[in-house]
């Protein structure tokens, strides 16, 4: 089964069975290998209920095509990105559905470099190959098939990864982490390993991909309600909640309160500059000011992108930029192939937080200044008419911006629109320099996307 419509913007995600299952894996591995010709590649896998299997058959469909392929194994999405970095691949595939629920499955699919493959970089051409069936040896061209092997990169990957930081600088710190039963209870426990002056509360370490606890997406309240309790009851110095492939994790503060990925892209951005001043630093048009702010005051140069991790994956090369971040809390590095990590940012957050304190204590300068409304999404029967509307009424109040979507920014507030890649949605992202003019704001923006 290949269902056209599992080929997202960023990546392959749909129904186990229903929209995308072996047969189907095994047709993108091979199309991957024909279309971009890759001499070798790495292979990995979560802890979902089918990745075994679908792994498997990416890994035949990839080794029939000619490709030579690395199976490095059930790992996090990270660890396929470090392994065609370190590894000099020419391309990588990892099978997960990210944080989606139990009955999904998917790919994240890299090139050479770890850049991704997406809607506007190869990914259409894929699909195309891959639905169509029609392989080279049917063809009549003669494909010698590739070599399989395991390959081990766990002890490269935690050495890398601890490079980001000073150990030597950690203090003793309790920290609370939900791993969602995803990949982040088996990625961690060798990093954690190396670092015993952390006290660290491990919940739902144990890899399952029926969820047992509660979905991997803590991007939805509901699934930090946990992190938020038990950070607050264990009194630890901060929570951290990992998605389900371990790329990405959210961070609760000492009080409990859950920290805005704009406010993680500052703090980070502000590590990374002192260890390389005048830098350059991406964030994505959705942030909130204190990110371009605390860049400038850091020495650093903001330089504001459209949102998506293959956008911001691309720019970074372009611009050699030292970090990136998004508010939906992707986090970039240079020295990490220019790819997003969940690992990293945990480890700057121990840093952070052993060299200045509490968490809650380095937010207070955010949170008495920048007033989100984070994100909301609203149904609209016509994308574009609305984003007309809303720039019709609201343009001659700030300067206009099509960089992604619709942004307006007046001196006092500012927000973004942009369309869903897969819904007929607008999201929305305000702020403004006071509680009450956010407030208003966002109400009188809503009220013109829900007329």
């Amino acid at each position: 089964m290949l269902d056209s419509k599992i080929f997202k913007a960023y990546d392959v995600r749909g129904l186990y069975e229903t929209e995308l299952d072996e047969e189907g894996a095994y047709a993108i591995g091979r199309a991957y290998v024909e279309q971009f010709e890759p001499r070798q590649i790495a292979v990995g896998r979560d802890m979902r209920l089918s990745s075994p299997t679908m792994a498997r058959a990416v890994i035949e469909g990839a080794a029939d095509a000619g490709a030579d392929v690395l199976d490095v194994g059930m790992v996090g999405t990270e660890m396929v990105y470090f392994a065609v970095g370190e590894l000099d691949l020419d391309g990588g595939i990892m099978v997960t559905a990210s944080h989606n629920p139990k009955e999904y499955t998917g790919m994240k699919i890299v090139r050479r470099g770890a850049l991704p493959v997406g809607g506007d970089s190869g990914l259409l051409d894929v699909r195309d190959r891959a639905l169509a069936g029609q392989w080279r040896d049917a063809l009549g061209v003669n494909t010698q098939r590739g070599e399989v092997r395991d390959e081990d990169i766990w002890d490269r990957f935690v050495d890398r990864v601890l490079s980001f930081i000073d150990v030597s600088a950690l203090k003793p710190l309790k920290v609370v982490i939900d791993a969602a039963n995803g990949m982040a209870g088996v990625m961690l426990p060798p990093v954690l390993d190396r670092l015993p002056m952390l006290d660290v509360v491990r919940c739902y370490f144990e890899p399952d991909g029926s969820f047992p606890n509660h979905e991997p997406n803590p991007l939805l309240p509901e699934n930090r309600e946990f992190i938020i309790r038990k950070t607050t009851e264990e009194g630890a110095d901060f929570g951290v909640a990992f998605d389900g492939d371990a790329d990405r994790c959210f961070f609760v503060d000492d009080s409990g309160d859950f920290v805005p990925g704009d406010f993680t892209t500052a703090l980070f951005a502000e590590l990374m500059l002192e260890r390389e001043p005048g830098g350059k630093v991406i964030y994505d048009v959705r942030a909130s000011w204190a990110v371009p702010e605390t860049i400038l005051a850091a020495g650093g140069e903001p330089l504001v992108n459209r949102v998506g991790h293959a956008f911001i994956k691309q720019r970074m090369r372009e611009d050699d930029a030292v970090f990136g971040g998004e508010v939906s809390a992707h986090y970039y590095f240079r020295d990490f192939s220019q790819a997003d990590s969940g690992t990293v940012p945990f480890l700057l957050m121990c840093e952070l937080v052993s060299r200045h304190g509490k968490l809650s204590t380095a937010l207070d300068r955010f949170r008495g200044r920048y007033f989100l409304t984070g994100e909301i999404n609203t149904p609209v029967a016509d994308v574009p008419a609305k984003l007309q509307e809303l720039e019709d009424r609201f343009g001659p109040e700030g300067r206009v911006s099509h960089l992604d979507g619709l942004s307006v920014e007046a001196d006092d507030w500012h927000f973004n629109v942009r369309p869903s890649n897969t819904e007929p949605l607008l999201r929305l992202n305000l702020e403004a320099r006071s509680q009450a003019q956010m407030e208003s704001k966002r109400d009188e923006v809503l009220d013109l996307i829900r007329a």
